[in-house]
C-alpha cells in the first residue's frame, strides 16, 4: 500500500500525456476554501508525509507492479519517466514543497503549500502526487481545526468561571476516538492532530505518532477508566463492591480514576452509592473520582449530576463567585459530545453557577472521524506553467457554474498585510517576505517542526 506509483486517481496516470508539448514546470497550491465550518485553519500534518512516503525512494519493483497494474486497469503507464526519477534521483521524486510553518492559525483561502517539479522533464509530477499529498493534509489540519474551535468554546467558559483557565484547559477535552476511525494511520494522524490543542488522550496510535515526526516526549496523558464491562461482570447486585474497587485499586495522592456509573441507574448510583454507601469511602481518599454519565441528554444529564454532587458533596465559591465542587469529585461527558452540545454544555453549567473546572469533555468519533475533505473544502489546483522558454503562464480556472471554485493564477506568496495573512502572487512580492518556505527539495525534508513548535504557534 506504500507504492508511491499507484498512490494516486487512476486517471492522473495518463496526465504525462497531456500538459502542452512546451511545459517543462508545473506549480500547484494547496488551501482551504472559505467554508462554512471555520475562517481559519490549524495547518498541520504534512511532516509525516515527507518522511514517511516522499522520504522513502521509489524502487524498480514498484515500477513494475505499477506498469503491471496499469496495464490491466486500462490506463496508460509512464515507464520512462518513473526510470528517469530512478535513475536520475535515487527513486526520490524531484519536487520542490514550499508550506507554512505547521501549527500556523491561517484564515481560509490562503495558500498551505506550494509544489513545482524541479527535473523539467517531469511537470507531469507536481499534479500526479495531489491525491497522496492532499489527503495527507487535509485531514489532520481539519481535527485540528476542529479541536481547536473546541478549545476556544471551552476555553471562554473556563476565562468565565474559573480561576486558573490556563491551567485547566489543556485536560478539558479528552480523545476517546480511535476505536471510531477508518485505519491505524488515521488514529495516529487525528489523535496527533487533537494533542497540538489538548493533552488529554487514549489514543496511543496518536501520541506515537507526535513521537515518531515531531520527536514529542510525551504529549497526552490519560487516567485509569472503568468502561461497562469491567462495571456490569460484578452484577447489578455487586454494583456498589465494582465501584468501591474502583476507589480502591486506583488510590494514591493526586490520583483520578473515572468511573462510567450508568449501568443501571445513574441518579441512583450518583445519590445512593457514590453519595450514599460509598461517600466516606470518597472523601477519605487522596485522589478524585470522576463520575461519568454516559446516557441520556447530553447537557441536561451532566447538568444534573453536577448538582446532585454539589448537593451532597459541596465545595467552594471561587473569586469570580462560581461553585466548585469538593476536590474529590468532578464529572466527564463523553457521550453525544460535538462542537455545538460542547458549547450548549458550557453555558448550562456556567448559567447553573458552576465552574467549567467542574467538568470535562470526551469526544470519539466525532472528534476523529465525522469530518470529511469538504468540511474546510480543501483543493490543490496547478497556477502556473514554465514553458521551454523559461516563461511563466497563469494557470487557474473559473467555472461559471460555481464562481466559489474559482482558482488562483500565478505562483502564489503568502504575506503579512495590515496585521493579516493573504495571499499574494510571488512575482508581486519581495520573496524574502514569503511565508511559503521550502520543507522538501529532491529528496530532503528541510525543516523538522518540533511538537512543542507546533503547539506554540497554535496557540498564538
Amino acid at each position: 500500500m506504500r507504492n508511491l506509483l499507484l498512490s494516486t486517481d487512476s486517471y492522473k496516470q495518463s496526465h504525462f500525456l497531456q500538459y502542452p508539448p512546451e511545459a517543462r514546470a508545473i506549480s500547484a497550491y494547496g488551501e482551504s476554501r472559505p467554508n462554512s465550518f471555520s475562517d481559519k485553519v490549524v495547518f498541520f500534518g504534512l511532516q509525516p508525509f515527507l518522511i514517511d512516503y516522499l522520504g522513502a525512494p521509489i524502487s524498480a519493483e514498484d515500477i513494475e507492479e505499477a506498469a503491471a497494474i496499469c496495464a490491466a486497469h486500462g490506463v496508460p503507464f509512464n515507464r520512462e519517466g518513473w526510470e528517469a526519477v530512478l535513475a536520475d534521483h535515487g527513486g526520490y521524486l524531484p519536487l520542490e514543497i514550499s508550506a507554512l510553518p505547521e501549527g500556523t492559525v491561517a484564515p481560509t483561502g490562503v495558500p498551505l503549500f506550494q509544489v513545482v517539479n524541479t527535473d523539467d522533464r517531469m511537470p507531469w509530477l507536481t499534479t500526479f502526487i495531489e491525491t497522496a499529498l492532499l489527503r495527507s493534509v487535509w485531514y489532520p489540519t481539519t481535527v485540528a481545526t476542529l479541536s481547536w474551535k473546541c478549545a476556544k468554546v471551552i476555553g471562554a467558559g473556563l476565562e468565565k468561571s474559573s480561576d486558573d483557565p490556563a491551567g485547566q484547559l489543556p485536560f478539558k477535552l479528552h480523545d476517546f476516538g480511535a476505536r471510531g476511525v477508518s485505519s491505524g494511520e488515521s488514529a495516529a494522524l487525528g489523535g496527533m492532530a487533537h494533542l497540538v490543542n489538548f493533552a488529554g488522550t487514549d489514543t496511543l496510535e496518536g501520541i506515537m505518532a507526535a513521537r515518531r515526526y515531531y520527536g514529542a516526549d510525551m504529549p497526552g496523558f490519560s487516567i485509569p477508566a472503568a468502561e461497562h464491562s469491567t462495571m456490569t461482570a460484578w452484577g447489578r447486585d455487586r454494583e456498589e463492591a465494582a465501584y468501591a474497587n474502583m476507589l480502591d485499586k486506583f488510590e494514591g495522592e493526586g490520583a483520578l480514576v473515572a468511573v462510567v456509573s450508568d449501568s443501571y441507574d445513574l441518579d441512583n448510583a450518583v445519590e445512593n452509592i457514590w453519595g450514599g454507601s460509598l461517600k466516606r469511602a470518597v472523601l477519605a481518599r487522596k485522589g478524585t473520582l470522576v463520575v461519568r454519565p454516559d446516557s441520556g441528554d447530553p447537557v441536561e444529564t451532566p447538568a444534573r449530576t453536577l448538582a446532585k454532587l454539589w448537593e451532597i458533596f459541596g465545595g467552594t465559591t471561587n473569586a469570580k463567585g462560581y461553585r466548585v465542587l469538593n476536590d474529590r469529585v468532578r464529572v466527564i461527558q463523553g457521550d453525544g459530545m460535538n462542537i455545538e452540545s460542547i458549547g450548549r454544555l458550557v453555558d448550562r453549567v456556567v448559567a447553573d453557577g458552576f465552574s467549567v473546572d467542574n467538568i470535562a469533555f470526551g469526544m470519539g468519533g466525532g472528534l476523529l472521524q465525522l469530518v470529511n475533505r469538504d468540511t474546510l473544502r480543501f483543493a490543490m489546483k496547478a497556477n502556473a506553467m514554465r514553458d521551454d522558454q523559461g516563461e511563466w503562464h497563469d494557470v487557474s480556472k473559473k467555472p461559471a457554474t460555481d464562481p466559489a471554485k474559482a482558482s488562483k493564477a500565478g505562483r502564489q506568496a503568502v504575506v503579512i498585510e495590515d496585521g493579516r495573512m493573504v495571499a499574494k502572487r510571488l512575482d508581486a512580492i519581495d520573496p524574502a517576505h514569503d511565508l511559503l518556505k521550502p520543507v522538501w527539495r529532491n529528496g530532503d525534508v528541510l525543516v523538522r517542526h518540533t511538537f512543542e513548535e507546533v503547539r506554540a504557534r497554535a496557540k498564538a
